[in-house]
This record gives C-alpha cells, sequence and structure tokens, in this order.
C-alpha cells in the first residue's frame, strides 16, 4: 500500500473517531509568539517539547536552516502576518546543531537536480534570467552566525512593530538543550539606554 493511501485510511479513522479534539485550539497563537525553524524531521515534536509548548502556543514557520533571506520574502511575510493579524507578541528564531544547510554545497545540490531529471537548459535558462543557483542554495557555515544574521534581518525589517522582541536560540537535536544566542528583551533594553 502507497504512503499516501495509509495516510489517507489513517485520516479517516482519526476523523471517524474524533482523535482530532485533544487538539482543538484557536488560530490565535495562546503564548503570542511566532517561531522560525528548521524542518528538520528531528525537531516536528523535540522542538514544541523543549520549548514547553502545546498545540495552540505558537506560529511555528519552517524552512531549510531556519534562514531568513530576504527581507520582503514569504518567511517574513509569515512573520509579519503572525505580529499583525494573529496577536504575536514576540519572535523567536531557533537554529540547530548538525543542520543539512551546514556547509552545503549548492554546485553539488545542482548536480543532484540535474542527476534527477532537470536539464541543462533549466539551470541555463535560470542563470541567464539572472538566478543565482549558487547565492540561491548556499547554506551556512555557522549555526550562530546564521542566527544572528536571521534575527537581524527581522529585527531591521522597516514594517517590525516597534519594540517587538526578536531572540535567536540554537537547540541541541538530539537532548533538546536550548542555547540562547540573543535575547531580544535585552536587546530592546540596550537600544532605549543609547543616548
Amino acid at each position: 500500500m502507497r504512503t499516501l493511501d495509509q495516510m489517507l485510511e489513517y485520516n479517516r479513522r482519526f476523523v471517524e473517531t474524533k482523535m482530532y479534539e485533544p487538539y482543538a485550539t484557536t488560530r490565535f497563537p495562546d503564548k503570542k509568539m511566532v517561531i522560525v525553524t528548521c524542518m528538520d524531521t528531528r525537531l516536528t515534536e523535540l522542538l514544541p517539547k523543549a520549548m514547553n509548548l502545546k498545540n495552540g502556543d505558537a506560529k511555528i514557520i519552517k524552512n531549510a536552516g531556519a534562514i531568513v533571506t530576504a527581507p520582503f520574502g514569504n518567511i517574513m511575510r509569515s512573520v509579519l502576518v503572525a505580529l499583525y493579524e494573529l496577536n504575536a507578541k514576540e519572535v523567536y528564531i531557533v537554529g540547530h546543531h548538525d543542520c543539512g544547510m551546514t556547509g552545503i554545497d549548492p554546485a553539488e545540490t545542482v548536480r543532484r537536480m540535474q542527476a534527477r531529471g532537470v536539464s541543462e537548459d533549466v539551470i541555463r535558462t535560470l542563470r541567464h534570467a539572472g538566478i543565482d543557483l549558487n547565492r540561491w542554495l548556499t547554506g551556512f557555515d555557522s549555526v550562530r552566525d546564521s542566527v544572528e544574521r536571521s534575527v537581524e534581518i527581522v529585527r531591521r525589517h522597516p514594517l517590525l512593530p516597534p519594540g517587538t522582541p526578536v531572540h535567536g536560540l540554537i537547540i541541541d537535536p538530539h537532548t533538546g538543550a536550548l542555547e540562547l544566542v540573543t535575547d531580544g528583551d535585552e536587546y530592546l533594553a540596550l537600544q532605549r539606554a543609547e543616548p
């Protein structure tokens, strides 16, 4: 049986037996937080448990590496929607050790694309259209530096509500231990103290 068929069969029973009831909540995050984190499978259940979150506590946005690369890209748009439309008040950027985006080689990723059927013509067309695949597919060498860069992009965004704390953390994908990289409240206090 295909994975899709198994999933749909399970889902039918899930709905029929009302197994969804323990997860009932509203669309507004109870803890008023929005989290940008990695799509790594080890974090699916570990990160919420390690942060003492239950269903409905936070808006969680996932991508490869927990990277905010573009101030006006999809990740930042989702953060702003959470802050303006869904009552979130704080932003957390949570990277993790042993991330698949660490040291990623864009040229090797392009080779894998071609090996799986993406033609050289498509790659060439994208490059001639001004798309820098090497930049677009680049990961990072240091998770700490990556978290700090993402935090700075969010903090400096012209549409971020003034006074919004933006925190940076790193989680251990094996133990769930959290390491504070940058405290958004301390940062805001320092900004207010400067003449």
